[in-house]
Parts: structure tokens; C-alpha cells; sequence
């Protein structure tokens, strides 16, 4: 077996998030930050998938350097380094992410800036990933065979960065579907290696709270510029309440359940799971919140007005909201074999409930929102309390899936 290069320290069971990882973190807060500023700014379908493209950009890249820093401790030797150029470099994505979709005049070209960076944090994972597998032929090949849809991901990338327009839209979309569909397929009987299902799970909650602070950020830039009267207090307040409900439903169980549940699978499997809920399964959690902030950001911008709230806000308020709870149900799906009907339920409700919440005062949408989400979360308390045999903590009622509770 070769030698580990000096200052690669591979990860143990107890591993748990560096300061470092924390730190790596805050260049994703300001490009969730960015990423609201532009949804508000273009405030249509269109800037909305742009900008869904730019958080599936995002959640790519940090997810890669959490599996890194599940194998190896980020905060040591080539790692660090690594780290650190990374950081750098998604400082520029996020930069660039006004200019991501419609180049402004003058300076460089933004897109282009913009896939470079963003390849250049992708490449040094993959580098650094290789260094730390020094002396495991399996992970060294699975890292290689990635080398393969990122490349064929970076071609369309740089492309539809050059092309700009229809068409960057039209090749940045299958860029992705290249990029993340390859890494699945390839990874489903692969050789990537789980050291640590604490720092994954820790890590994955600590997304999720970053992206509940975007949706508290979401309310003071909605209220920049106002002046503070009673209707803004309600409405700031009432917005604080949609992310506590948000923070219940992902942290008061479910993301024990679902760490016990990883920690308790068996090998490969327990790789596969992690895969599939965590990486790929917890992207519907962020979008969901992301969405459902901008919502919160229109309401607040709006609020003591009696006009309607119109389409755009109610979609982003209560369809961010709904992606957030079927986010819920599938993971629930993976992890457990079962189907959050409750959540699933209300999920429905929320979808059949934006023309109305859009053709109401913006207050109203908001006092909405929060009573279904408290709602749901009563039932479920109520029902976990009265009944632990046929009710679910994380979901309410369950309902078994085919194949019982073992792993897919």
C-alpha cells in the first residue's frame, strides 16, 4: 500500500465538521444571497430556472468538498490548500452571478468568468480527492472515471458561456444533467468511501441552516427602505415563523432518525444511501427554502398593501414551500421505505392554494402559509404522541413501500 503524502490525514467514524468546512461555508451564504437578488431582480420563469441552474451549480460544488472532507480532514495539509483555492474561486462564481445569464457592458464577460471559476473548483476537488486517495486503486479509479461527465459537462458549459442568449440556457441545462446524472450512475456500485456518517449528516444539516438564514435575510431585504409600522412587524415576524417551521420539520426529528438509520446500514449500501438522500435528495430542501424566501421577500417588500399579491410571489411563497415538504417525502422514501402522507398531503394543499393566495393581499399569503405548516406540524405531534405504531415522527402517517425497510 503506498504512503499517504504528509499532511493527508484520513477521517475516522467520530470525524466531525472542521472550522475550516464552517468557514468554506460563508462563501456559499453570500451566493445564496446573490442568487435571491437575481430572482427578485428578473422576477419571471425564466430567471427563475436560471437561477435554480446557478443553485444546482452550488450544491454541486459543495457537495463534492463535503465528501472530500468526510475521507480527509479538510483543515490539514493538500486539503487546506485545496480548500482554500476553492474558495477563492467560488467567491468569483458568486461574483459573477448578476452577470451569469446577461452580460453587463464593459470589463470582463461574466459567464465566461463565471463556468472558469466554477470548473477551476470542480478540477482542484477532483486533484486534491485523487491525493488524498493515495494507496486505494478503488476510490483512485472512481475518481477518474468522474473525470468523465465533468469533462463532457465543461464543454457545454463553456458553450453556452460563449454563446450567451437561448442558447446558454438551452446547453447550460443538459451541462447538468451530464454532470449529475454521470456522477449517480457511476457512483451507484462505485467505490467512493463513507468515513464518517456524523460529518455527513452535520454537514448537510449545517446547509440547511444555511439556507434558513437566507430566507431570515430574505425579510430585512424585503424591508430595506421602509418605514417600520405595525403591518412590517407582523409581516417580519410572521416571515420568521415560516423558517421556524422549516427548521421543526427537518431538525426536531427527522434528521436524527435519518442519521441513526445511515449510521446502521450495512457497506456499499450505506454509500448508496448517502447518495441518493443526502447528495442528491437534499437538493429539493434547499431549492424549496430558497424559493420560499424569495417569496417571503416579495411579501415583506409589499407589506400593509391591500393589492394582490400576483402569481409570481404566491408561486415562489407556497410552491418553494411545497417543494420543500415532497423534498421531505422522498427522503423520507430513501431513508425509510415509508411515505410521509401527511407531507404529502400538504404539499397538494399548498400547490391548489397559490391562485388563491395570488389573488389575495400579501398579509394574507403569509398568515396562510404559516397556519398550514403549524398545522402540520400539530398533526404530526399529536398523531406521534397517540399513536406510535402506525404514525411516523418525521412524517405522519406512514404507509410502507414496496421492499419493506431494506435498502433499495
Amino acid at each position: 500500500m503506498d504512503r499517504l503524502p504528509r499532511g493527508v490525514h484520513p477521517a475516522g467514524e467520530d470525524h466531525r465538521a472542521t472550522p475550516l468546512e464552517l468557514f468554506f461555508d460563508l462563501v456559499y451564504v453570500f451566493a445564496t444571497t446573490q442568487i435571491i437578488g437575481y430572482l427578485a431582480h428578473e422576477h419571471s420563469v425564466s430567471g427563475v430556472v436560471q437561477g435554480l441552474l446557478m443553485v444546482a451549480l452550488l450544491w454541486g460544488t459543495w457537495s463534492g468538498y463535503t465528501w472530500l472532507g468526510n475521507h480527509s480532514r479538510a483543515d490539514r495539509g493538500p486539503l487546506r490548500a485545496g480548500m482554500v483555492v476553492a474558495m477563492a474561486a467560488m467567491f468569483v462564481v458568486a461574483l459573477t452571478i448578476p452577470e451569469a445569464w446577461h452580460d453587463a457592458p464593459g470589463g470582463l464577460r461574466g459567464p465566461v468568468v463565471l463556468v472558469s471559476a466554477y470548473l477551476l473548483v470542480r478540477w482542484v476537488h477532483l486533484a486534491v480527492y485523487a491525493v488524498a486517495a493515495t494507496g486505494d486503486a478503488g476510490l483512485r479509479r472512481q475518481i477518474t472515471v468522474t473525470w468523465i461527465p465533468l469533462l463532457g459537462s465543461a464543454g457545454l458549459l463553456i458553450g453556452g458561456a460563449l454563446a450567451g442568449g437561448w442558447v446558454q440556457l438551452l446547453l447550460f441545462t443538459p451541462a447538468l444533467v451530464v454532470d449529475w446524472a454521470g456522477i449517480y450512475l457511476t457512483s451507484r456500485h462505485g467505490d467512493w468511501r463513507l468515513h464518517s456518517t456524523t460529518h455527513l449528516t452535520e454537514r448537510h444539516g449545517l446547509f440547511v441552516i444555511l439556507a434558513l438564514g437566507e430566507s431570515v435575510v430574505a425579510i430585512g431585504v424585503g424591508a430595506a427602505g421602509r418605514p417600520i409600522s405595525l403591518s412590517l412587524v407582523v409581516v417580519a415576524v410572521l416571515g420568521v415563523g415560516v423558517a421556524v417551521c422549516f427548521w421543526w420539520l427537518y431538525f426536531d426529528v427527522v434528521a436524527t432518525r435519518a442519521e441513526r438509520r445511515l449510521a446502521g446500514a450495512p457497506g456499499e449500501s450505506r454509500v448508496r444511501l448517502a447518495v441518493e438522500a443526502y447528495t442528491y435528495g437534499h437538493f429539493p430542501l434547499i431549492a424549496g427554502i430558497l424559493l420560499a424566501a424569495l417569496g417571503v421577500e416579495g411579501v415583506v417588500a409589499h407589506a400593509g398593501e391591500s393589492t394582490p399579491l400576483g402569481y409570481f410571489s404566491a408561486s415562489a411563497l407556497f410552491g418553494g414551500a411545497a417543494v420543500y415538504l415532497a423534498g421531505h417525502v422522498l427522503f423520507q422514501a430513501r431513508m425509510h421505505r415509508s411515505l410521509g402522507v401527511t407531507r404529502l398531503v400538504t404539499t397538494g394543499v399548498l400547490l391548489a392554494a397559490v391562485p388563491l393566495v395570488a389573488a389575495a393581499p400579501p398579509i394574507v399569503g403569509l398568515i396562510g402559509l404559516v397556519t398550514i405548516l403549524a398545522g402540520l406540524i400539530t398533526v404530526e405531534i399529536s398523531r406521534a404522541r397517540g399513536d406510535g405504531h402506525d404514525t411516523d415522527q418525521d412524517g405522519g402517517r406512514r404507509l410502507p413501500l414496496p421492499g419493506g425497510t431494506a435498502l433499495a
